[in-house]
């Protein structure tokens, strides 16, 4: 009767913790394994930064405490690693990506076949940054004729010649529109790797510009926040205020000419909630994604992870996968004519 009741009450116990098994099994997965988080950029940017942070920290949250590494996949703006997580990555939970925030309004509006993901269907773990304490601004070489963001308004005024990774990346993206709604006098180069290059060229001379985040460029190029430097910050994006460290650059909402470039400017800043996003591939099983979300949610909170941010001067203002995959989802419900307005400036007519 004794060794009756203790099987009976074993097998209760199993029954009010039924999690207990799943998370042995992803503990035994895991163990022993090695997370491969894919970065679309180069190393060195803000991307990677980000990216290798969590790396140090991530696989202690992750059932079975895998390793982490970091692996750079350079191309198209990103589009190439996100095609990678979609299509060809390994579904079992081994990688995640780090990507443009600008994946999900490519996939709702550009109509381009090389899009071959479905940003509904990929597994949001969440974003490092919610961009609240950020902003997307125009870095820009003083010279004369150039003090404020009117002198590249002026039919007169000079030409601000700034250099840009790629269709599909926020900062081409970004200074396609605001030439084409604002009316900016910006001569665009495209084809730089990254953000890095960008800058590079910009103190070699041979750009007079960037367009980058504002913590993303005090970090990499400090020098270029001092006020008796030479760079100067013209415009910022992705606010609907001032930032409080840049309040004589107005906002580009407060450029927009119509309701309908405002609009058009609302919709196009909606990625910034999510502006450092990592993701898992679509069809990975579900205890190992609900896992993966955990562990990123978990990470957030460790008080080692936010110090080290603040050593080197990231903004973490994180969201969970819930929070991440809502603000996705808006832009999937933006109204049909203003997608296609906005596509018709950032992408050209849909490709066949």
């Amino acid at each position: 009767m004794r060794k009756r009741i203790v099987i009976l009450l074993i097998a209760g116990l199993a029954m009010l913790t039924p999690g207990l098994d799943a998370r042995a099994d992803v503990a035994d997965f895991y163990r022993g394994k090695t997370v491969n988080i894919v970065v679309g950029y180069g190393p060195g940017g803000g991307y990677d930064l980000f990216a290798r942070l969590l790396a140090r920290f991530i696989g202690n949250y992750i059932p079975g405490k895998p390793a982490v590494t970091v692996q750079n996949m350079p191309g198209a703006a990103s589009l190439r690693a996100t095609n990678y997580l979609a299509t060809v990555a390994p579904k079992d939970g081994t990688v995640i990506a780090s990507f443009d925030r600008n994946i999900p309004l490519i996939a709702f509006v550009s109509g381009s076949p090389n899009v071959q993901y479905d940003p509904l269907k990929l597994v949001w773990l969440g974003t490092l940054s919610d961009s609240t304490e950020d902003a997307f601004v125009i870095w820009a070489r003083k010279k004369p004729g150039l003090d404020t963001i009117a002198d590249l308004k002026r039919a007169d005024g000079p030409t601000l010649t700034v250099g840009v990774t790629g269709v599909g990346a926020t900062d081409n993206d970004i200074a396609v529109l605001l030439k084409q709604v604002l009316g900016l006098r910006l001569n665009i180069i495209p084809g730089y790797q990254d953000s890095n290059a960008v800058g590079l060229a910009v103190e070699n001379g041979e750009l007079d510009g960037q367009l980058i985040g504002y913590m993303a460029g005090k970090i990499a190029k400090p020098a270029w926040t001092k006020p008796d430097g030479n760079m100067k910050i013209l415009l910022q994006f992705a606010r609907q205020s001032r930032h409080p460290g840049i309040p004589d650059a107005p906002t580009a909402r407060e450029l927009a000419p119509t309701e309908a470039a405002l609009q058009m400017i609302a919709m196009a800043e909606q990625p910034y909630i999510v502006a450092r996003p990592f993701a898992a591939p679509p069809g990975i099983p579900a205890d190992r994604a609900l896992a993966l979300q955990d562990a990123f949610a978990k990470t957030m909170k460790d008080p080692e992870l936010a110090a080290e941010a603040r050593k080197i001067n990231l903004d973490l203002t994180p969201l969970d996968a819930k929070d991440t995959f809502a603000a996705v989802e808006s832009l999937s419900r933006a109204p049909s004519e203003l997608r296609a307005q906005l596509r018709d400036i950032l992408y050209g007519a849909p490709q066949k």
